[in-house]
This record gives C-alpha cells, structure tokens and sequence, in this order.
C-alpha cells in the first residue's frame, strides 16, 4: 500500500476514507494509535491514509479535488514554522519523559 494523505486529525483521516471508498477504491487509515501519545499537544503527522498501489493516481486526483473544495479544513495550509514548533513541543515533552522515567528506574 502506498501513502496517499497525511491528514490533520482522525476526522480527516475518515473523512478521505469514506471519500476514496464511495469512489470504489480500497483505503486504510493507519497511525491513529499514536495520536493519544502524545496528550494534549496537537497531533500533525500521524495520521495517513494508504490505498493500494494500483489505485494511487486515482486516488491522488480525487484528493486533489477534494482539498481545491476545501481549503478551509484542510491541513496543507498550515505554515511550515506551525509544524516546526509543534515538532519542537514533541521533542520536548518526549525528553522530560524520558528524564522522570530514567529518575524514576534509578531511584
């Protein structure tokens, strides 16, 4: 299977999903899971959607009006420096985790 959206949340994920599927092609939605991870920092970047690899043009192209008719909710407009901090607060927070879990071993 091949990626064909990274979506902004799991609503969005669905959402193409159900668009892909109403339009007869076979689609997976993966990397949900990992959005409850992360606590209430915002999710970016885990959830995507995977069709198979016969279907990726077809799928693209339905994608791609999709996202010309919905601009307002789609995850693509969101600046570079947005994605930035919040990879940022993900490493943070990864670390400071990872500092009491090894406090919390050791001790």
């Amino acid at each position: 299977m091949k990626l064909v959206y990274r979506a902004a949340d799991i609503t969005e994920a669905h959402i193409i999903k159900g668009l892909l599927e109403s339009n007869g092609i076979a689609a997976h939605v993966g990397g949900f899971y990992l959005q409850g991870a992360i606590g209430d920092l915002p999710a970016r970047d885990y959830v995507n959607v995977h069709v198979l690899d016969e279907d990726l043009q077809k799928a693209a192209g339905i994608i791609a009006e999709y996202e010309s008719t919905n601009k307002t909710i789609s995850h693509n407009t969101a600046s570079n420096d947005e994605n930035v901090f919040h990879k940022i607060l993900l490493s943070i927070f990864a670390l400071i985790v990872t500092v009491i879990i090894f406090a919390l071993i050791t001790d």
